[in-house]
């Protein structure tokens, strides 16, 4: 937009912050199977990606409703049980999720993983119970676009790239194309996906 404004202290000052909207619940699991079933049915919904380790699925267009991740380490036993993985809400652009980010920061509230998952620039934080919450932003325009990037690279890497939040911060204010800034890069040589994950 020509008129974007690409001051962090700007966006901050028009008034409150709030996710656009609600957009996902993963869920940790000991058996990915019994859940993807159950969630496919109760949902009457289809799968958009998964492995054996993990079920992506939705009911609409968003790339993901609800996410079943087994991770490794989960059983049934109590303290390492299945449960609540985190829930996602989406801010409508870049500046807004960064300049939330700042907010929080000044606040003493700073995420304990972020990430570029390839379809969003996503921000893991814990709530005062340790509850996982994702502040993300939604890369693609379409839900036809981020299902694209889905099939051609989560076979590679289904869980993203770590990224450093000032120097993206730096890079947006300093006026570099959105499209460079969010653009994915290719994992590490010697890294797996999971070597990405920060619980």
């Amino acid at each position: 937009m020509a008129n974007e404004s690409r001051n962090l202290s700007e966006i901050l000052s028009r008034g409150p912050l709030r996710p656009a909207k609600l957009s996902h619940v993963v869920l940790r699991t000991a058996n990915v199977q019994p859940m993807r079933a159950w969630y496919l049915t109760a949902l009457n919904g289809h799968v958009q990606y998964e492995d054996t380790t993990v079920c992506f699925l939705t009911y609409d267009e968003e790339h993901h409703r609800i996410g079943i991740v087994q991770i490794p380490g989960v059983t049934n036993e109590e303290g390492t049980g299945p449960g609540l993985e985190h829930i996602s809400f989406a801010y409508k652009d870049l500046g807004e999720l960064l300049a939330n980010y700042r907010r929080l920061e000044s606040l003493g509230i700073t995420p304990y993983w972020t990430i570029n998952h390839g379809p969003t620039i996503s921000m893991y934080y814990r709530d005062p119970d340790k509850n996982r919450v994702e502040f993300q932003y939604d890369i693609f325009a379409t839900a036809a676009s981020a299902n694209q990037f889905i099939e051609r690279n989560y076979g590679e890497n289904f869980m993203g790239i770590i990224f450093e939040p000032q120097e993206m911060i730096r890079q947006y204010e300093a006026g570099m194309s959105i499209e460079d800034i969010v653009k994915r890069p290719k994992l590490p040589a010697g890294k797996t996906a999971w070597d990405m994950h920060r619980a």
